[in-house]
Formats: C-alpha cells, sequence, structure tokens
C-alpha cells in the first residue's frame, strides 16, 4: 500500500484482465482501469498510483502504453504527476471567482483542504521598469516578494508580487507563512479597485521545478493590479498549474 493506494502486482494484473474483453487498445483499458478505480472511490483524491515500472511489469505491457495512459488522463485532469516523485490521483480543482479578489488561504480552507505557503524571497529592489506604473517620483526601489501557496502539499500558485513601499510599511517584516500578502495588503491598504489580465502560458523551467509540473503542462497566469484611494498598491503575477486550477464566475443579465 502506497499513500492509499493497493500496488500489488496480482491487483493490478487482476483488474487488468477485468478489461480484457472490452475491445479497445490496451492503452485505453490501461485508462479504464485507473478511471475505474477512481471514481468507485477506491483510490482516493492524492493517493499514490503504481509506478510505470509496476504496470510495466504487473501488466507484461510496453512503458510507452503504460506512459500513454497516464499521460492522457493527466491531461484530462484525472491525474497528477510530480516530477522525481510520482502519479497521484488529482485534487478537485481549485477555483478563484473570475472577477473578485480574494485571499488563496480562504478559499483552500473552503475547500476543506489544508493551506500552506513557502516564501522563496522577500526583498527590496530597484524598480526598474514599474517605477512609472507606481509614480514612484524620486524613490527607485520598491518590495518584492514571491511565495508558493500549497494545497495539502500540491503546489497551486507561484506569486511574485511587487508592492508599493508608501502604502506598506513593514511589508520585509512580515511572516508570509503564516499570512498571506494579501491579507497583510488588505489591513494596511484596503482595496479599492482591483484589474485583472487572464491568459494562458507554458512556465519558465525554473517555474516548473518550484511547480512540479512539466515543461508541456499549459499554466493560467493572472496578473492583477490593485489600487487602494486612487494610488497603485500592489502589481502581482500568479501562475497556477491549468490542471489544478480554474477561474470560475456567474452572471445575471436582468
Amino acid at each position: 500500500m502506497v499513500n492509499g493506494v493497493a500496488v500489488e502486482g496480482a491487483d493490478l494484473a487482476r483488474l487488468y484482465e477485468e478489461q480484457a474483453s472490452r475491445s479497445a487498445p490496451a492503452y485505453q483499458r490501461v485508462k479504464d482501469l485507473v478511471t475505474e478505480q477512481i471514481t468507485s472511490g477506491r483510490w482516493r483524491e492524492g493517493d499514490a498510483l503504481p509506478s510505470e515500472n509496476q504496470f510495466v511489469e504487473s501488466l507484461g505491457l510496453s512503458r510507452m502504453t503504460i506512459n500513454r495512459a497516464l499521460r492522457e488522463l493527466t491531461a484530462q485532469g484525472l491525474l497528477r504527476r510530480v516530477m522525481g516523485v510520482g502519479t497521484f490521483v488529482a485534487l478537485n480543482k481549485g477555483s478563484s471567482a473570475l472577477v473578485e479578489v480574494h485571499n488563496i488561504a480562504d478559499e483552500v480552507r473552503r475547500r476543506g483542504h489544508r493551506y500552506h505557503a513557502r516564501v522563496l524571497s522577500l526583498r527590496e529592489e530597484e524598480a526598474g521598469k514599474i517605477s512609472a506604473q507606481f509614480g514612484l517620483g524620486a524613490r527607485r526601489t520598491v518590495f518584492r516578494s514571491r511565495v508558493v501557496h500549497f494545497e495539502g502539499d500540491v503546489a497551486i500558485q507561484l506569486e511574485d508580487r511587487y508592492v508599493n513601499p508608501d502604502f506598506a510599511p513593514g511589508y520585509l517584516e512580515q511572516d508570509f507563512t503564516r499570512r498571506t500578502p494579501f491579507t497583510f495588503l488588505s489591513e494596511v491598504a484596503p482595496l479599492g479597485k482591483g484589474e485583472h489580465i487572464v491568459e494562458a502560458v507554458l512556465p519558465s523551467a525554473e517555474e516548473c521545478a518550484i511547480l512540479g509540473v512539466e515543461e508541456s503542462e499549459p499554466c493560467l497566469l493572472i496578473q492583477r493590479r490593485t489600487w487602494s484611494q486612487g494610488a497603485l498598491v500592489s502589481i502581482a503575477r500568479l501562475l497556477h498549474p491549468g490542471s489544478r486550477y480554474r477561474l470560475e464566475g456567474t452572471f445575471d443579465t436582468h
């Protein structure tokens, strides 16, 4: 048993034999095997699947066949693959309101899951090209934080945020593993206006390593600017693995 999933070779072989009567290619029968275990509840969210080697040895199929089955189930959102770790039953996708601004920690906890964060960097640096956006005048530096947000043990967002120092004194002294940058900024510079730009992107090699995704996985990028008292306070780049996150919203025409 590995993280709740039985991985005995005999069990895998028996499950595959149950698919043998179906007139489908071998990779499809493997997909059906895995799908049935998940939909039946035997393999649950976050459970580890047998390794590709275990599938190959137990079922007598080629690695190419097994890899195709698992790769397609990952693309469908049923599985998630973590480089160097293994393949897992995917968590239900986290979601965020399309036009509202929320605290990601609250979103995770509302779904009944454990939230935690890892701070990659927190420092003051040269404002460079974004100085004009903030209207900093003589000031040439901004605060910058890079934080990874987790749902359970899965990274769901890489947050790269620039902050106007005039509106957030004490930003560099905060422990963002205990509360999010959003929470702190909401206290010191209450949100007056926000702007979202959403696009699909491919992550960089560094971002893949941080989020634990493959370079071919599309990601959802939200570029967010927020204002308080008419002044721009924060510019954030929020990167989410596409298989783990979605935006949703409703509207009423009446």
